[in-house]
C-alpha cells in the first residue's frame, strides 16, 4: 500500500517574499495586490515600480489605468504593447475593483505578453478566486492578500515600523500611539515618520514624552491609564480622567472610549478561565505581551471577581446603547462615563 504524503502547504506571500523574488530577477507577468489593508498594498505598489521601471524611463515604459476610468478592451491592449524604452512594459491597474467586467481579464491571462508586467490593485476587498482570471494570476504571477491589522497588532506594527529604521520605541509609547491613531496604518507611518525626525541628535528611543509632545495625546489622560487605574481600582486617578475626557470630547469621544473599556473587561473575564494563568501563560492564552499581563490583568485579577467582571461587561453594553440614545434622551456623554466608573469601581 502505498505510503500517503500530505501535500506541503503554499508558502505565505508577504511584501518582503514578492520583493526578494523581484530582486532575484524572478519577475512575474502579472501581480494581483488585494485586500482591506490599503496601506501594505500602496507600499508594495510604489517598490514594485521601484524595482521593474527606472524612474528615467517610466514617461516611455509605464501606463498607468485607473479601474473606474477605463474597460477590460483597453486594459488588454495596453497590456499587449511593447515597451518603447527599457526592457519590459509595466501597466499599472490601480483600483481594479472600480474595473467593470473584472472576470474578463482572462483572456489576457490566458496568454500574456512576455515583454510586460501588469500590475493589479484592488483595494478595499478581494477579487473572487473562483475566476478564472484570478486562478490564471494565481497560476502564471502573485496573488498578495493585504489583511486589516486589528488594534491589539498596532503595538507590534510601531515596534517593527521603527526597527527598520534602526530606532526602538517604549511599550507606553507604542500604545499611545496605537489608542491615539487607530488602525490607519498610512497615517501612523506619517506620524511615525515625524517622530524619527523629531528624535534628539544622538537619541534612537522614542518616549511617551516625545509622543506626548508631538502627537497631541495626554501621557497622564488617556484610555491606558484609565484602565490602569480601574484595574488598581484607583477611584481617584479613574474620575480625574474622566473629568479630562469630558473636558475634550472631541479627542475622546465616548464612542471610542467605552469599545477600549471594553476590551480590557473581556480580557480580564477571559483571564479567569485560562488554563495556565501565570503571566506567561496568560500572555500566551490572551494575545498579549507579558508585561501587558503583568501591569494591567494580574492586578486586577486581584480586586474583581468573574461575576462581577460580567456584569461590568453588561453595564459597558448598556451605557454604549444609553449614548446613542436608546432609554436616554438627556443624560450627557461625560455623565454617562462617570455613572459607568462608579458601578464599576463599587
Amino acid at each position: 500500500m502505498a505510503a500517503y504524503t500530505r501535500k506541503a502547504a503554499a508558502p505565505t506571500v508577504t511584501p518582503e517574499s514578492v520583493m526578494a523574488d523581484v530582486r532575484a530577477g524572478n519577475i512575474k507577468p502579472v501581480y494581483l495586490l488585494m485586500g482591506t489593508e490599503n496601506y501594505y498594498i500602496d507600499r508594495l505598489e510604489a517598490e514594485l515600480v521601484d524595482a521593474l521601471v527606472p524612474e528615467g524611463l517610466r514617461d516611455w515604459a509605464m501606463i498607468t489605468l485607473f479601474g473606474a476610468e477605463t474597460d477590460v478592451e483597453t486594459v488588454v491592449t495596453t497590456a499587449r504593447g511593447f515597451p518603447m524604452g527599457g526592457d519590459r512594459l509595466v501597466v499599472v491597474l490601480k483600483e481594479a475593483q472600480n474595473l467593470q467586467e473584472f472576470a474578463r481579464l482572462e483572456t489576457y491571462l490566458k496568454q500574456p505578453q512576455p515583454t510586460t508586467v501588469l500590475l493589479i490593485t484592488y483595494r478595499g476587498g478581494v477579487a473572487d478566486g473562483r475566476t478564472k482570471a484570478v486562478q490564471l494570476i494565481k497560476k502564471q504571477g502573485v496573488v498578495y492578500e493585504s489583511a486589516k491589522v486589528y488594534e491589539n497588532k498596532l503595538p507590534a506594527f510601531i515596534t517593527s515600523y521603527l526597527k527598520a529604521k534602526n530606532l526602538t520605541i517604549e511599550p507606553a509609547a507604542a500604545n499611545l500611539m496605537a489608542e491615539h491613531i487607530g488602525a490607519d496604518l498610512s497615517r501612523m507611518a506619517g506620524e511615525l515618520d515625524k517622530l524619527a525626525i523629531a528624535l534628539p541628535e544622538g537619541q534612537n528611543k522614542v518616549s511617551a514624552e516625545l509622543v506626548a509632545g508631538h502627537i497631541g495625546v495626554s501621557k497622564e489622560f488617556n484610555i491606558f491609564e484609565l484602565t490602569d487605574a480601574l484595574g488598581m481600582k484607583n477611584a481617584k486617578k479613574a474620575f480625574q480622567i474622566a473629568k479630562y475626557f469630558d473636558s475634550n470630547p472631541k479627542a475622546n469621544p465616548i464612542q471610542k472610549t467605552l469599545p477600549a473599556l471594553f476590551r480590557y473587561f473581556q480580557n480580564l473575564f477571559l483571564a479567569y478561565y485560562a488554563p495556565d494563568r501565570s503571566e506567561r501563560g496568560l500572555a500566551a492564552y490572551l494575545g498579549m505581551r507579558d508585561w501587558q499581563v503583568r501591569n494591567n490583568i494580574l492586578p486586577a485579577m486581584q480586586r474583581y471577581k468573574a461575576r462581577k467582571v460580567m456584569s461590568i461587561l453588561t453595564a459597558i453594553r448598556r451605557t454604549d446603547a444609553r449614548s446613542k440614545g436608546i432609554d436616554n434622551p438627556y443624560t450627557r456623554d461625560g455623565e454617562l462615563l462617570r455613572e459607568l466608573l462608579f458601578y464599576i469601581l463599587n
